[in-house]
């Protein structure tokens, strides 16, 4: 089972233009396969008058659902080249689409598959990436006259993903599983023993690349 994955970070578009063909990549972030294909279908009612909307997908925290069309243009020149690019840049959970407008130049399948993994290619620098990490999440809990300095120090080296104040100051900590000890004898020489922990279990944590 793996630890990490990443995933486009948001829906949108970017059009390159190439020997006077348009090409438009819309990219999704998507869970299912239903979904990746309600999307393909949105992109085709929103751009009738292309010729081509082809696609690729992959599902799955292993990426092991993996999907793609050419619509039309010769075989292996554009679902092919578009789903490498999301092979090669190790996403998942998301769906890309490129619809061509004909310039009127051919570009021989040679341009074709270039031409189809640079659309998807620029609009990931576009829209962005999310890793989405498994850790284990513990909840540290100290009384109020430790609390302002113990969050500075954990800020130091760790991400906050939850703050909680109550009869005491608690803390939600991400950690990969290995460092759990290291963190509780840490947390230990901060607070001279008084902060308590409690682990959450495991969770997926999304952060931004």
């Amino acid at each position: 089972m793996t630890d990490r994955y990443l995933s486009v970070a948001r829906s949108g578009v970017h059009e390159i233009e190439i020997k006077r063909s348009r090409f438009l990549c819309a990219l999704a972030p998507v869970t299912s396969e239903e979904a990746a294909r309600e999307f393909i279908a949105a992109r085709r009612r929103a751009e009738p008058g292309a010729r081509h909307h082809c696609h690729a997908f992959v599902l799955g925290p292993d990426g092991r659902t993996r999907r793609s069309s050419d619509d039309g243009e010769p075989a292996g020149t554009a679902g092919t080249p578009m789903l490498e690019v999301l092979r090669r840049r190790e996403l998942t959970d998301t769906v890309a689409v490129v619809t061509r407008y004909f310039g009127g130049v051919l570009l021989g399948a040679g341009g074709l598959i270039r031409a189809y993994g640079q659309s998807v290619s620029d609009a990931l620098e576009v829209v962005g990436v999310l890793e989405h990490r498994r850790l284990r999440l513990v909840e540290v809990a100290v009384s109020y006259d430790r609390a302002g300095r113990l969050e500075n120090d954990l800020r130091e080296s760790y991400v906050i993903h939850a703050t909680r104040f109550d009869a005491l100051a608690h803390f939600e900590i991400g950690l990969a599983p290995d460092e759990v000890p290291a963190f509780e004898s840490r947390l230990a020489d901060l607070t001279n023993g008084e902060a308590t922990t409690t682990e959450l279990g495991d969770h997926w944590v999304t952060s931004g690349r």
